[in-house]
């Protein structure tokens, strides 16, 4: 192992994600140094940053790469991973966790990941596809039972679901994504699914598309408000381990959606080295698949990284190697984790920039709490806010109500003009809820 102890990596992103992937790698004594391009404050932190690369930037990427000599890349936000990344920098020789653009296909459009599912017999929701508003609503205005989900079908940001209540808001819908184009060519096709019932939970799988490494259950709270209400969001905080998820389901979920997808991925001629995130429903009847995504979660991400006991570079380079069965299961810290997510006024919809942000410091001098950064930027010597989802504020202890109590003890400390955050995070029925998210 000894000539891998100067080795380099860099993670490609800027968000709270790529941040706890950077504080979770340069703990690892196999890495000397990390590198993050374009990252942001935090990153900074714990490593170098490149601030002038853009994740879309391939060619500038994989000359860094090359400059920089790095041993692996770690790509963490989709839209590099649906533009080819990974393909670009396999061809040039550099290793990479993440998928290629045929795999990554799973998460850049949701009608392909149906029609899979469904060659392959992968349970998930009934739905259909459009390609013109009009037939959507003449779809829509036949329909029988309420609510449902229409979906755009290429990346939106997390923000391309919506669970319409009637036929009048379904139309509405409808013609926001495909007449008014709102989230641009992501809505120049469809998916109107029927509405699951049950509990949702993210699950996440590193696999060098023979093998699987199951990480830990992941709780995400989507909607923006309490109680689960209003618009959808990338996420507002996330718990975990989940409590509520049996071995039983756990097993099901293995035997029904993840083994099974690796089986159709193969058949279908995809090479898969990365992460694989399933967001599930977990229904009376099991487990069904609302969505497969080609990247760590974000914030789920936070959460993993605080709990993953065991030095995460031997996996990452395994997946990218391909020889991931030579690898034994990681080792999870036991305690619970509660990351609450802290937003700028406005989100999901327009938000304020440029606020300096004050405190980040004595959260985390509260005990067992780490505040991962997203959406922010430095200004001299001020981290002021710049995105949506500014950071993700995580704490640990013995229970959810411990780890949530160090979360918010956290969230008290830091404060800057419009910030925001749910205030029941972690806090969920243990058991089937009537109550349903799509």
């Amino acid at each position: 192992m000894g000539p891998l102890l100067s080795m380099k990596v860099l993670i490609i992103g800027n968000g709270g994600r790529e941040h706890a992937l950077a504080w979770k790698i340069s703990q690892s004594e196999m890495v000397d140094e990390v590198i993050s391009a374009p990252g942001n404050p935090g990153t900074a932190q714990c490593g170098r940053n490149l601030p002038d690369l853009k994740v879309e930037d391939s060619v500038g990427i994989v000359r860094a790469a090359k400059a920089e000599d790095v041993g692996l890349v770690v790509i963490g936000p989709e839209v590099p991973l649906c533009l080819g990344l990974a393909d670009k920098l396999r061809e040039a020789g550099i290793k990479v966790f993440g998928p290629g653009a045929a795999g990554a296909q799973l998460e850049g459009s949701k009608l392909f990941a149906k029609e899979l599912l469904d060659r392959h017999r992968i349970p998930t929701g009934g739905w259909r596809r459009f390609d013109r508003a009009g037939a959507a609503k003449d779809y829509l205005e036949n329909a029988e039972s309420w609510p449902m989900v229409v979906k755009a079908d290429g990346l939106a940001g997390g923000k391309g679901v919506f669970i319409v209540q009637s036929c009048e808001e379904a139309c509405s819908v409808v013609d926001q994504i495909m007449e008014e184009r709102q989230l641009g060519d992501a809505g120049v096709e469809i998916v109107v699914e029927d509405f699951l019932v049950g509990q949702e939970v993210s699950i996440h799988v590193m696999t060098d598309g023979e093998t699987i490494v199951l990480m830990d259950p992941v709780e995400d709270h989507k909607q923006v408000g309490d109680g689960d209400t209003g618009p959808n969001t990338g996420g507002m905080g996330v718990s975990s381990p989940v409590g509520w998820l049996s071995q039983r389901v756990m097993r099901q979920i293995e035997q029904r959606v993840l083994i099974p997808m690796l089986h159709a991925l193969r058949v279908e001629g995809i090479p898969y080295h990365g992460l694989l995130y399933a967001g599930l429903m977990i229904t009376e009847g099991g487990p069904q698949v609302l969505e497969f995504n080609c990247r760590f979660g974000d914030p789920e991400t936070q959460a993993i990284m605080r709990r993953f006991n065991s030095d995460i570079v031997p996996y990452l380079l395994a997946t990218a190697d391909g020889t991931l069965d030579k690898c034994e299961a990681p080792e999870w810290d036991s305690r619970q984790c509660v990351g609450v997510v802290m937003c700028a006024q406005g989100y999901p919809e327009q938000y304020r920039r440029g606020e300096p942000i004050l405190g980040i410091d004595s959260a985390e001098a509260v005990e067992d709490v780490i505040v991962f950064q997203a959406g922010t930027r430095h200004d001299g010597h001020e981290v002021l806010t710049d995105g949506g989802r500014v950071l993700a504020v995580t704490g640990m202890g013995k229970n959810v109500n411990d780890a949530r109590d160090a979360a918010y003890e956290g969230v008290k400390k830091i404060r800057w003009n419009g910030a925001f955050c749910r205030s029941d995070i972690g806090l969920r029925p243990k058991t089937l809820s009537a109550k349903a998210k799509a």
